[in-house]
């Protein structure tokens, strides 16, 4: 919920008329080590995505993914040149991305805000459930890395270059996880 609060997922506000709001659920998860201790106990709020209608509250869900393919020519080629490569994981990625649609999603179980029990959260950002989710995280991740001179490769839209110099990098996203060489 902080980074809910943190990312301005949604504003409370009163439900159109005529405008019937998803619902949500919360999925609650044990991260557990080698040994089968809990390390960590998490929840994410999930909307209910399969509700939502074609035309009215999403138009397009394509999100273009790496190819496998794409992923081992650059780990090929930074074997034979020794460059190094990270891997990292954004968390909470699709809090990211704008919604371009109205979309209304009841409030939370939990976190209802009595005061504005009657209201529902209109969504500004995706969360995870939403048909355009992926695509909209997608969109704000191109938007930005561009923001930092990389080019998006034109056969492999989820693979980015910068050159600097002599220096070399390449992006490459799957989802929300990264590989940097």
């Amino acid at each position: 919920m902080d980074s809910m609060s943190e990312n301005q997922v949604w504003t409370l506000v009163d439900l159109p008329d005529g405008v019937k709001a998803i619902e949500c659920k919360w999925v609650f998860k044990k991260k557990i080590d080698m040994d089968g201790n809990i390390q960590i106990y998490k929840a994410r709020l999930v909307a209910k995505g399969y509700k939502q209608i074609h035309g009215v509250d999403y138009d397009e869900t394509y999100s273009p993914v790496a190819m496998l393919k794409s992923i081992r020519i650059l780990l090929a080629t930074a074997a034979y040149y020794d460059y190094e490569i990270w891997q990292m994981d954004v968390k909470t990625a699709f809090l990211n991305g704008k919604l371009e649609e109205d979309v209304y999603m009841i409030q939370p179980e939990g976190f209802t805000s009595p005061e504005n029990a009657g209201k529902v959260c209109k969504l500004q950002r995706a969360i995870y459930g939403l048909k355009q989710a992926s695509r909209s995280w997608n969109l704000r991740f191109d938007e930005a890395i561009k923001e930092f001179d990389f080019i998006r490769n034109e056969e492999e839209p989820c693979v980015y270059k910068k050159t600097s110099g002599s220096t070399v990098a390449f992006l490459v996203l799957y989802v929300d996880d990264i590989l940097i060489v």
